[in-house]
Protein backbone atom coordinates (compact mmCIF):
# COMPACT_ATOMS: atom_id res chain seq x y z
CA UNK A 1 0.00 0.00 0.00
CA UNK A 2 2.82 2.66 1.03
CA UNK A 3 6.41 2.34 -0.83
CA UNK A 4 9.25 4.23 0.23
CA UNK A 5 12.53 4.92 -1.22
CA UNK A 6 15.61 7.06 -0.77
CA UNK A 7 13.56 9.79 0.60
CA UNK A 8 15.45 12.97 2.35
CA UNK A 9 14.37 16.36 4.22
CA UNK A 10 16.93 19.10 4.70
CA UNK A 11 15.10 22.36 6.29
CA UNK A 12 16.85 25.61 5.62
CA UNK A 13 17.16 28.24 8.99
CA UNK A 14 16.49 31.19 6.76
CA UNK A 15 16.99 32.96 10.52
CA UNK A 16 19.70 31.91 11.36
CA UNK A 17 22.57 32.63 8.21
CA UNK A 18 20.47 29.57 5.78
CA UNK A 19 21.69 26.88 8.14
CA UNK A 20 21.14 23.71 6.44
CA UNK A 21 19.71 21.19 9.13
CA UNK A 22 19.56 17.29 7.50
CA UNK A 23 16.34 15.48 9.43
CA UNK A 24 15.80 12.63 6.71
CA UNK A 25 18.17 10.26 5.02
CA UNK A 26 17.52 7.77 2.49
CA UNK A 27 14.53 6.84 4.58
CA UNK A 28 13.89 3.45 2.69
CA UNK A 29 10.29 1.34 3.62
CA UNK A 30 7.26 -0.44 2.49
CA UNK A 31 3.78 -1.21 4.73
CA UNK A 32 1.50 -3.63 3.29
CA UNK A 33 -2.43 -3.94 3.82
CA UNK A 34 -3.27 -5.16 7.13
CA UNK A 35 0.36 -4.36 8.79
CA UNK A 36 1.31 -1.61 11.11
CA UNK A 37 4.77 0.02 11.04
CA UNK A 38 5.94 1.96 14.18
CA UNK A 39 8.51 4.95 13.79
CA UNK A 40 11.27 5.17 15.99
CA UNK A 41 14.05 7.05 16.94
CA UNK A 42 15.46 9.83 20.00
CA UNK A 43 12.92 13.20 19.83
CA UNK A 44 14.52 15.08 16.83
CA UNK A 45 15.59 12.37 14.97
CA UNK A 46 12.27 13.18 12.50
CA UNK A 47 9.48 11.15 12.80
CA UNK A 48 7.09 13.50 12.82
CA UNK A 49 9.26 15.23 9.54
CA UNK A 50 8.85 11.44 7.91
CA UNK A 51 4.93 11.23 8.88
CA UNK A 52 4.18 14.63 7.73
CA UNK A 53 6.28 13.83 3.78
CA UNK A 54 3.82 10.41 3.87
CA UNK A 55 0.81 12.90 4.35
CA UNK A 56 2.65 15.04 1.55
CA UNK A 57 2.47 17.97 3.53
CA UNK A 58 6.51 18.49 3.98
CA UNK A 59 8.25 18.15 0.28
CA UNK A 60 11.35 16.06 0.08
CA UNK A 61 14.59 16.96 -1.21
CA UNK A 62 15.04 13.63 -2.92
CA UNK A 63 13.40 9.95 -2.91
CA UNK A 64 9.66 8.69 -3.75
CA UNK A 65 6.69 8.06 -1.30
CA UNK A 66 4.27 6.14 -3.51
CA UNK A 67 0.71 5.44 -2.39
CA UNK A 68 -1.47 3.25 -3.59
CA UNK A 69 -4.48 5.04 -5.11
CA UNK A 70 -7.82 3.26 -4.03
CA UNK A 71 -10.03 6.16 -5.48
CA UNK A 72 -13.22 4.02 -7.02
CA UNK A 73 -12.00 5.23 -10.73
CA UNK A 74 -8.41 4.22 -10.41
CA UNK A 75 -7.47 1.33 -12.56
CA UNK A 76 -5.99 -1.57 -10.70
CA UNK A 77 -2.47 -0.93 -9.21
CA UNK A 78 -2.45 2.70 -9.74
CA UNK A 79 0.53 4.45 -7.78
CA UNK A 80 0.71 7.96 -6.79
CA UNK A 81 4.25 9.32 -5.84
CA UNK A 82 3.14 11.60 -3.32
CA UNK A 83 6.75 13.63 -3.76
CA UNK A 84 6.00 14.64 -7.05
CA UNK A 85 2.22 14.67 -7.35
CA UNK A 86 0.40 17.68 -8.49
CA UNK A 87 -1.80 19.49 -5.60
CA UNK A 88 -5.04 18.06 -7.39
CA UNK A 89 -3.69 14.87 -6.92
CA UNK A 90 -2.23 15.17 -3.46
CA UNK A 91 -6.19 16.34 -2.45
CA UNK A 92 -7.62 13.29 -4.48
CA UNK A 93 -5.49 10.94 -2.35
CA UNK A 94 -5.87 12.29 0.75
CA UNK A 95 -9.73 12.29 -0.26
CA UNK A 96 -10.20 8.49 -1.08
CA UNK A 97 -6.77 6.65 0.47
CA UNK A 98 -5.07 8.84 3.26
CA UNK A 99 -6.31 9.10 7.24
CA UNK A 100 -4.36 11.30 9.02
CA UNK A 101 -4.55 11.52 13.25
CA UNK A 102 -2.32 14.42 14.70
CA UNK A 103 -1.85 15.30 18.26
CA UNK A 104 -3.43 18.89 17.55
CA UNK A 105 -6.87 19.45 16.76
CA UNK A 106 -7.56 22.16 14.26
CA UNK A 107 -11.21 23.01 13.21
CA UNK A 108 -13.32 26.06 12.53
CA UNK A 109 -14.48 27.85 15.06
CA UNK A 110 -18.07 27.30 16.25
CA UNK A 111 -18.39 24.06 14.73
CA UNK A 112 -19.71 21.47 16.93
CA UNK A 113 -18.20 18.45 18.07
CA UNK A 114 -20.98 15.99 15.98
CA UNK A 115 -19.99 18.13 12.73
CA UNK A 116 -16.33 18.25 12.91
CA UNK A 117 -16.32 14.13 13.33
CA UNK A 118 -18.97 14.06 10.79
CA UNK A 119 -17.31 15.97 7.68
CA UNK A 120 -15.27 13.39 6.45
CA UNK A 121 -18.43 11.23 5.67
CA UNK A 122 -20.14 14.27 4.08
CA UNK A 123 -17.32 14.71 1.94
CA UNK A 124 -17.85 11.50 1.08
CA UNK A 125 -21.69 11.54 -0.08
CA UNK A 126 -22.89 10.42 2.58
CA UNK A 127 -26.53 11.43 4.08
CA UNK A 128 -26.08 13.85 6.69
CA UNK A 129 -28.13 12.14 8.97
CA UNK A 130 -26.50 8.51 8.93
CA UNK A 131 -23.49 10.67 9.47
CA UNK A 132 -24.38 12.45 12.30
CA UNK A 133 -25.52 9.10 13.74
CA UNK A 134 -22.27 6.93 12.59
CA UNK A 135 -20.19 9.81 14.43
CA UNK A 136 -22.51 10.17 17.38
CA UNK A 137 -21.60 6.13 17.92
CA UNK A 138 -17.96 6.84 17.47
CA UNK A 139 -17.85 9.79 19.79
CA UNK A 140 -19.60 7.74 22.13
CA UNK A 141 -17.36 4.56 21.67
CA UNK A 142 -14.72 6.97 22.43
CA UNK A 143 -16.12 8.23 25.58
CA UNK A 144 -16.94 11.43 24.66
CA UNK A 145 -19.94 12.87 26.47
CA UNK A 146 -23.07 13.90 24.42
CA UNK A 147 -23.54 17.48 26.86
CA UNK A 148 -20.39 17.80 24.50
CA UNK A 149 -21.68 16.42 21.17
CA UNK A 150 -23.37 20.60 19.88
CA UNK A 151 -20.47 22.22 21.25
CA UNK A 152 -17.10 23.85 19.60
CA UNK A 153 -14.02 21.49 20.60
CA UNK A 154 -11.97 24.75 21.04
CA UNK A 155 -13.90 24.79 24.46
CA UNK A 156 -12.89 20.87 25.31
CA UNK A 157 -10.08 19.76 27.69
CA UNK A 158 -7.03 18.40 25.85
CA UNK A 159 -7.98 14.56 25.86
CA UNK A 160 -11.58 15.66 24.78
CA UNK A 161 -9.98 17.33 22.41
CA UNK A 162 -7.67 13.95 21.34
CA UNK A 163 -10.43 12.13 21.27
CA UNK A 164 -12.66 13.98 19.15
CA UNK A 165 -9.77 13.99 16.45
CA UNK A 166 -9.27 10.54 17.14
CA UNK A 167 -12.76 9.92 16.35
CA UNK A 168 -12.78 12.38 13.26
CA UNK A 169 -10.05 10.23 11.89
CA UNK A 170 -11.34 6.98 12.49
CA UNK A 171 -14.84 8.09 11.25
CA UNK A 172 -13.87 6.74 7.69
CA UNK A 173 -11.97 3.27 6.33
CA UNK A 174 -9.15 5.29 5.07
CA UNK A 175 -6.89 2.43 3.03
CA UNK A 176 -3.94 3.88 4.56
CA UNK A 177 -3.22 5.50 8.24
CA UNK A 178 -0.92 7.88 9.17
CA UNK A 179 -0.94 8.47 13.52
CA UNK A 180 1.32 11.11 15.02
CA UNK A 181 1.22 10.54 18.72
CA UNK A 182 -3.01 9.12 19.06
CA UNK A 183 -2.48 8.32 22.61
CA UNK A 184 -0.60 11.01 24.13
CA UNK A 185 -3.00 12.93 25.96
CA UNK A 186 -5.43 9.96 26.66
CA UNK A 187 -6.18 8.21 30.35
CA UNK A 188 -5.98 4.26 30.44
CA UNK A 189 -9.92 3.42 29.55
CA UNK A 190 -9.53 5.75 26.07
CA UNK A 191 -5.98 4.35 25.01
CA UNK A 192 -7.56 1.14 24.74
CA UNK A 193 -10.40 2.04 22.63
CA UNK A 194 -7.91 3.82 20.63
CA UNK A 195 -5.56 0.14 20.41
CA UNK A 196 -9.03 -1.87 19.68
CA UNK A 197 -9.71 0.91 17.04
CA UNK A 198 -6.10 0.43 15.34
CA UNK A 199 -6.56 -3.15 15.24
CA UNK A 200 -9.96 -3.21 13.57
CA UNK A 201 -8.54 -1.35 10.91
CA UNK A 202 -5.73 -3.30 10.96
CA UNK A 203 -8.41 -6.66 10.38
CA UNK A 204 -9.84 -4.35 7.61
CA UNK A 205 -6.60 -4.39 6.13
CA UNK A 206 -5.40 -0.86 6.28
CA UNK A 207 -1.86 0.09 6.10
CA UNK A 208 -0.70 2.13 9.44
CA UNK A 209 2.32 4.10 10.17
CA UNK A 210 2.46 5.20 13.29
CA UNK A 211 4.47 7.05 16.26
CA UNK A 212 3.42 6.17 19.85
CA UNK A 213 6.11 6.65 22.34
CA UNK A 214 3.61 4.85 24.89
CA UNK A 215 5.73 1.14 24.81
CA UNK A 216 2.40 -0.70 25.99
CA UNK A 217 0.95 0.61 22.73
CA UNK A 218 3.64 -0.10 19.99
CA UNK A 219 3.61 -3.73 21.59
CA UNK A 220 0.12 -4.35 21.19
CA UNK A 221 -0.02 -2.73 17.70
CA UNK A 222 3.36 -3.59 15.91
CA UNK A 223 3.88 -5.34 13.29
CA UNK A 224 7.60 -3.92 12.23
CA UNK A 225 9.65 -1.32 13.61
CA UNK A 226 11.63 1.52 11.64
CA UNK A 227 14.17 3.08 13.26
CA UNK A 228 14.28 6.88 11.69
CA UNK A 229 17.88 8.01 12.15
CA UNK A 230 19.88 4.17 10.95
CA UNK A 231 17.32 4.08 8.21
CA UNK A 232 16.92 0.24 9.98
CA UNK A 233 13.51 -2.26 9.71
CA UNK A 234 12.72 -4.17 12.70
CA UNK A 235 10.45 -7.25 13.91
CA UNK A 236 10.86 -6.44 17.58
CA UNK A 237 10.96 -2.95 19.33
CA UNK A 238 13.20 -4.19 22.60
CA UNK A 239 16.00 -5.26 19.20
CA UNK A 240 15.52 -1.77 18.09
CA UNK A 241 16.38 0.31 21.59
CA UNK A 242 18.90 -2.31 22.15
CA UNK A 243 20.76 -1.23 19.12
CA UNK A 244 19.68 2.72 20.09
CA UNK A 245 21.78 2.99 23.19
Amino acid sequence: MLDVRGVSKTFTLHNQGGTQLSVLENSDFTVSRGECLVLLGRSGSGKSTLLRALYANYLTDNGCIKVRDCSSDAAPDTWVDLAAASPREIHQIRHTTLGWVSQFLRVIPRISALEVVSQPLLEQGMDKAEAAEKAARMLKRLNVPDSLWGLAPATFSGGEQQRVNIARGFIVNAPVLLLDEPTASLDEANRDVVIQLILEAKARGAAIVGIFHDEYVRQQVADTFYDVSTSELYSSDRDAYEDMQ
